[in-house]
């Protein structure tokens, strides 16, 4: 994945702070817009996550901080609900002039409201996705009804909101009445996907079933089970993203991958010194996939590592060379496991008798069977694990040439 700082201005001259996330070494086949929850910022756990899963399914995810919030300019008394759609018609507006217009919305909280307005707003919107949204604007108000007294008085106070100390005025209360969300989501006419927590204690379920009330079909409703409203376990919040991945990919044209060309080799791997850190985009003729290196090593963690892909070619190999001798033989092989781990050892360790000791490449290779053999039959396929193609070639002299192509 790659990461993009960007700032883009709205129409009232304010810097939003923005950041792009495109697929690793590639151009997206689609653009997403998310809209964070009201009073959090764009670097809220969650939405790195969701935007992460995205990516991983192709798309260009842009996320950013509202007027007042995050890393944007402005004051928090500006960032009332219409500034926000203004804030996401500005956002969309730059990826159209810069990149491509965003086909999907993606919102959380009072930003699902915000992403449902603008939808009904801009013509290239393909479809919208709302989380633990509210089903009416106003619903906010419940978190400082207590002040609203106070701000009528004194025109400017400073309310709690979650722990938090925020500055607001009476036009950032009068503007939440002042957009009718069931007349929008009935009149909004796009897939859309609701997706909410039955034990959402900030924004009630009875929100989602009215907003698929008063939605039109295509529309879906997906359950957050044992989530919070911020999702913040990280196993909702990658399964939210992967749940709007794929009921995305129904309304969006499947986009072939020509990012890399193999030039009539087997198989290409391209690494942007620039842009990416250790993340490389490797393709076949007819699949693509990603390498990197784990965290631990000053990687990004984004794909298996090269010796991960090493290991997986041996384990492949191995099981469906066992598949193929099962069958043959007419055995009752109904599922086999290989394990594989890679390692430097010592030939002291290893008691091989060499000329110069020294550390050398280790793969150990654990097999499960799954079926109705004798002990004979598994010592056999044992055997046959180490007959493997790609087993073969490991434990064989490989020559390799490199050559340098002029581009």
């Amino acid at each position: 994945m790659i990461n993009h700082k960007l700032q883009i201005v709205n129409n009232k001259g304010i810097k939003l702070q923005a950041y792009l996330e495109l697929p690793a070494n590639q151009k997206p086949n689609y653009f997403a817009v998310f809209a964070h929850c009201f009073t959090c910022s764009s670097t809220l756990n969650a939405v790195k996550n969701i935007s992460r899963s995205l990516t991983n399914h192709g798309f260009g995810v842009l996320r950013f901080d509202f007027t007042g919030l995050g890393r944007s300019e402005g004051e928090f008394a500006d960032s009332h609900f219409s500034a926000n759609v203004d804030d996401l018609l500005a956002v969309n507006k730059f990826l159209n002039d810069h990149y491509k217009a965003p086909s999907l919305l993606i919102g959380h909280s009072l930003g699902g409201a915000a992403v449902l307005v603008a939808a009904s707003k801009l013509d290239t919107i393909k479809a919208v996705a709302t989380i633990g949204a509210p089903a009416t604007i106003d619903h906010v108000k419940h978190l400082f009804s207590h002040d609203i007294d106070r701000i009528k008085d004194k025109g400017k106070v400073q309310v709690n909101i979650g722990g938090r100390p925020f500055q607001i005025d009476e036009e950032f209360v009068s503007d939440f009445d002042k957009t009718d969300l069931p007349s929008i989501v009935k009149h909004l006419r796009k897939p859309l996907l609701i997706l909410h927590s039955p034990i959402d204690t900030i924004v009630g379920i009875n929100n989602a079933e009215q907003l698929y009330h008063n939605a039109h079909h295509p529309k879906s409703f997906v359950s957050l089970d044992n989530a919070d409203h911020l999702l913040s376990k990280t196993q909702d919040s990658q399964y939210v993203g992967n749940v709007i991945a794929a009921w995305a990919d129904r309304y969006f044209e499947p986009v072939q991958n020509i990012m890399l060309d193999t030039d009539g080799e087997q198989l290409v791997a391209h690494l942007n010194l620039k842009e990416n850190n250790f993340t490389t985009n490797i393709q076949t003729a007819k699949h693509s996939f990603i390498a990197d290196e784990p965290a631990s090593i000053g990687g990004d963690d984004f794909g298996p590592s090269p010796y991960d892909f090493l290991s997986a070619g041996l384990a492949a190999c191995t099981v469906m060379t066992l598949k193929l001798y099962a069958e043959r033989k007419q055995w009752d092989l109904q599922e086999v496991f290989v394990y594989i781990t890679y390692s430097k050892k010592h030939s002291d360790d290893l008691m091989l008798d060499v000329e110069k000791p020294s550390r050398i490449d280790f793969l150990l290779k654990k097999l499960v069977f799954v079926g109705d053999l004798d002990d004979a039959q598994k010592q056999r396929l044992k055997t046959i694990a180490s007959k493997c193609p790609v087993h073969k070639t490991l434990q064989t002299q490989t020559i390799i040439e490199t050559e340098i192509i002029d581009i």
